[in-house]
């Protein structure tokens, strides 16, 4: 272990608060923005107003979600018309997108949103408030930001700390960015990766661990389902900048998923503050350069399920994602049947297996867990072979978690935030999306290959997901740069491939599992709420709607198999009831594929 960085940082809310009481100034009016907590904030204001101090302290995160939840009367609330802010640096949407989830929160009263006239306030929101009775109000909502360059020499706007003060007549006496403690810890732990001397190759790494305990806040909003934390939002800046950082350290282009920099773990925790939110005086960042743990081996087990139909009975009634250990005696009863066709090892030396049940009709090649923080996917996989292996002639290979590496860490992620996304969980031990991997070592890649070229299967189902809740980046422009699709949910989504020649049987399968998913209880009227708030949240709509599901169909010659349905279930986060509407529409993709492809090959 090397350690590369600890350090602690002076937290921002209690330094501004002892600055003003050591300087009391009456007349003056303060405010301040900062990535705190509305409890922390009120907590500030009322240790300054009992010495006199007039002040008003804000989140620099999200501010018009908390404006709305903190300023606005609800109460006889009945339309606002919102102008947001369009900035030359920032895409068109961005403050549009920065307003989610206000079409959830209001989805009770008429709300029209609409950008600010050409060439006006680009630093702030409009609001005309109307209520019952006639009355009205207008309110601006100050949104933060500072310009910053990109990993690549762009430029671009992201939100910041601010302060401000104005006299008694009302004049700004100050009024500029302010770098909080937030934005301390991310560039300090940054600044000291990207000045390490890392190796000339990959991987740079075993594992590199970044530990911060930020005094940060998680806040849900009522009846959206949406948990405002800025924990999360670290993690996701942190790990999204590491993987832009190693890839222009590497010479590849932006966005390339071979990059195989090592395993990059953000952990970022609540700091404890006891009783009072005031107490916590610091915020600590600690970077680990680390050897790549080995895993702890699965104890063997006698069979738990005595035959597939209880373990998919098992399977069906589970809502929340299954340990690496469950999943292993769920598909018991499928491999001491079928046996283990093809296996592999991860990069950490877990059994990456495939089992395969050989019948009269077109192969399929089934799996789950390439994304091991997308829960859904790993879980419906495992319901859709378990149903699979109940018809008497089904043709499928199976492998049940692609890249239990990935899969393992989510396990640790989720034991202490299990409502967060943790995509640092997303890939393999080495860094990349196994999918892409293009050389040896094959590791997890190689299991997939195998079943395909054994099976003979023309058709693979990818199972995935992808964030149940908004997706954002707080320090490098707010909106995930290559992920714009997927930052806020829009519904259960398909994805198809296909190799020349092989469009219209991808078309057909779109068309008929799109079909089939209208007969999932509840899943039609899901799917109707995520995207109306999607398209008024974004203004997007970039793919076709087929029954009410969102598909995109494009040719993919790099694809393994000729046609390859992806499934995006927004389930990342979600639990109980949320999380079995998720695996059992994965499951209804499954089978539902699977029929059409037979009819499909038949006509072919």
């Amino acid at each position: 272990m090397t350690i590369l960085l600890s350090s602690t940082i002076d937290r921002t809310l209690t330094q501004w608060v002892q600055a003003r009481l050591a300087d009391p100034q009456p007349d003056v009016f303060w405010q301040l923005w900062c990535f705190e907590g509305v409890q922390a904030r009120r907590a500030a204001e009322q240790q300054l107003a009992a010495q006199g101090i007039r002040a008003r302290i804000r989140s620099s995160y999200k501010p018009l979600v908390h404006a709305l939840l903190e300023d606005v009367q609800m109460d006889g609330l009945r339309a606002v018309e919102l102008h947001y802010p369009v900035h030359a640096e920032a895409a068109s949407n961005r403050f549009l997108l920065e307003a989610y989830p206000l079409a959830a929160m209001l989805s009770h009263i008429d709300l029209q949103m609409q950008p600010h006239p050409h060439g006006s306030g680009d630093d702030h929101y409009s609001l005309h408030l109307h209520y019952r009775g006639g009355r009205h109000q207008q309110m601006h909502v100050f949104a933060p930001n500072r310009r910053f360059e990109t990993v690549r020499g762009g430029h671009g706007i992201t939100p910041c700390g601010w302060e401000r003060s104005q006299d008694s007549q009302g004049a700004y006496m100050h009024d500029a960015p302010l770098v909080t403690d937030y934005e301390q810890a991310y560039q300090q732990a940054m600044q000291c990766i990207r000045q390490h001397p890392w190796p000339a190759e990959e991987p740079y790494f075993g594992r590199l661990h970044i530990h911060m305990e930020l005094p940060g806040f998680e806040q849900p909003i009522s009846g959206t389902g949406e948990v405002m934390s800025t924990p999360e939002a670290m993690h996701e800046e942190l790990y999204f900048s590491l993987l832009e950082h190693f890839q222009q350290v590497s010479g590849r282009p932006a966005g390339d998923r071979r990059l195989q920099p090592g395993q990059m773990v953000p952990d970022i925790r609540m700091a404890a503050g006891g009783t009072d939110p005031l107490a916590l005086q610091h915020v600590s960042v600690r970077v680990e350069s680390q050897a790549l743990p080995l895993p702890e081996p699965l104890a063997h087990r006698a069979a738990v399920f005595a035959n597939a139909e209880a373990a998919a009975q098992a399977a069906a009634a589970l809502q929340q994602a299954p340990s690496l250990a469950q999943i292993a005696e769920l598909t018991q009863p499928l491999f001491d049947t079928y046996g283990t066709a093809w296996q592999g090892r991860s990069v950490q030396g877990r059994t990456i297996a495939a089992t395969y049940k050989k019948g009269s009709g077109h192969a399929v090649l089934l799996s789950g867990g390439q994304h091991a923080n997308e829960i859904s996917g790993t879980h419906g996989a495992l319901r859709g072979a378990l149903a699979l292996a109940a018809q008497p002639d089904s043709h499928f290979a199976y492998i049940p978690v692609e890249n239990p590496d990935g899969y393992a860490l989510h396990e640790w992620y989720r034991s202490y935030a299990p409502e967060q996304m943790h995509h640092a969980a997303r890939y393999t031990a080495l860094g990349d999306d196994l999918e892409y991997r293009d050389s040896a070592p094959w590791y997890e890649s190689a299991v997939r290959h195998d079943a395909l070229a054994g099976s003979g299967a023309q058709l693979h189902l990818s199972l995935h997901g992808y964030p149940a809740h908004e997706w954002t980046r707080p320090l490098t422009g707010y909106i995930p740069q290559g992920f714009d699709l997927w930052t806020v949910p829009k519904g259960f989504f398909l994805i198809l491939r296909y190799h020349d020649g092989w469009e219209d049987a991808a078309t057909a399968l779109a068309e008929k599992v799109a079909l089939a998913l209208t007969q999932v209880p509840g899943l039609a009227a899901y799917n109707e709420r995520q995207l109306r708030h999607y398209q008024q949240h974004s203004g997007l709509q970039p793919f076709t709607l087929r029954h009410g599901t969102p598909c995109t169909i494009s040719a993919h010659a790099a694809s393994p198999a000729p046609v390859t349905l992806i499934t995006e279930f927004p389930d990342q986060t979600v639990i109980g009831d949320a999380l079995h509407l998720a695996h059992t529409a994965q499951q209804a993709a499954v089978l539902a594929a699977y029929a059409a492809w037979q009819e499909i090959m038949q006509n072919r």
